[in-house]
């Protein structure tokens, strides 16, 4: 009995051999199957780039030009008024005019000399008579006799702008010493020099922040207009259960590249318009051009200051477009959620 018992028993044994390496090559195979599947790289809940994202680009870089551009101008003007204004009030001037009797180049001298002997004045210089036809070529034209014309004779005189000269002291001392001397300390045209300084500024600032609204209201309704092709992706997400907060997070992030693309191409343009306005200035010196150009507009430089400020314009652009998706979104949501509540609404916030 035990003889016959033990073939069935190996028979057995090896019957459930197999059985055990099939389902250890099944678990394997499954195994390595689990190991083999790959999670679907997740794509990104807005387009990179549609019509209404590039159309949105090219507006905020439009206005972002127009903004960075009236920004350099009035930091050029400025800077401009003000070395002029410099110019002006670091010298006076002394006319001497002709009389019978009178020694010019003694005169001239004399009130060099009195004019030195004040506090406040550091040189003198004589404008000699070839200076002094240069002066009136633009009126007069070339080849002047000054002997033969009553043409006063100047001279000019350096202060310290920061401990100026007592003026009506020395207008007096020239008076009483020489009858034929005047005195112009410039006051009048500092004066009218600066007037004209603020008013232009006052009107740079003031255009500045027309472009500035302009913009601001140009970007609030392409933004809206962007966010609009893109509601029923908003009512999704916050249909499965998206919060509020991370639906204008991907929002956000979404035009806040567009705007830094857009903000950037246009300071960039402005910025290289004045770097090359400069360089042509720089290059074109003495020049018909460059002298009209230069009396018309001043220099075309803009100082690390004006680049500064182009720079946070940017910055302030992209801001602004950023906001103003977040707050547009965030009252889509509100919009969807009153719908909602309240389905009779939706005419009266769709015509709105």
């Amino acid at each position: 009995m035990n003889e016959l018992s033990r073939p069935k028993a190996t028979k057995s044994a090896q019957s459930q051999k197999p059985e055990s390496e099939q389902q250890a090559q099944s678990a394997g195979q499954k195994q390595a199957r689990r190991v083999e599947m790959r999670v679907r790289p997740t794509a990104p809940i807005l387009p990179p780039s549609n019509i209404q994202g590039n159309a949105l680009m090219v507006v905020i870089a439009i206005m972002a030009f127009l903004a960075c551009l009236t920004l350099g101008a009035v930091s050029m003007v400025r800077a401009t008024a003000s070395s002029w204004q410099s110019q002006i009030s670091r010298e006076i001037t002394i006319q001497i005019k002709p009389d019978d009797g009178l020694d010019m180049d003694a005169a001239l001298k004399k009130a060099r000399d009195l004019a030195l002997t004040f506090v406040g004045t550091r040189e003198g210089t004589i404008m000699d008579e070839s200076a002094t036809a240069r002066l009136l070529e633009p009126w007069l034209g070339t080849g002047l006799n000054l002997s033969d014309l009553p043409v006063p004779r100047l001279v000019i005189v350096t202060i310290d702008e920061q401990n100026p000269p007592d003026f009506a002291g020395m207008r007096d001392l020239l008076k009483t010493e020489i009858p034929q001397a005047f005195l112009d300390d410039h006051r009048t045209w500092v004066d009218r020099l600066v007037s004209m300084a603020h008013t232009t500024v006052l009107i740079g600032m003031g255009v500045l922040v027309l472009v500035f609204t302009a913009m601001i209201l140009t970007v609030i309704f392409a933004t809206r207009g962007a966010l609009s092709g893109n509601r029923h992706i908003v009512e999704v997400l916050h249909f499965v259960g998206a919060e509020s907060s991370f639906v204008a997070g991907e929002f956000q992030k979404h035009f806040l590249k567009i705007s830094i693309k857009g903000s950037a191409a246009g300071g960039a343009l402005a910025a290289a318009i004045f770097a090359i306005a400069n360089m042509w200035q720089a290059n074109s010196l003495a020049t018909p051009e460059s002298d009209q150009a230069s009396a018309l507009f001043g220099s075309f430089t803009i100082g690390v200051g004006g680049y500064l400020g182009i720079f946070a314009t940017m910055i302030v652009i992209a801001l602004l477009t950023t906001l103003t998706a977040r707050f547009t979104v965030m009252r889509t949501i509100d919009e969807i959620d009153l719908i909602r509540s309240d389905p009779a609404r939706s005419d009266g916030l769709s015509a709105s």
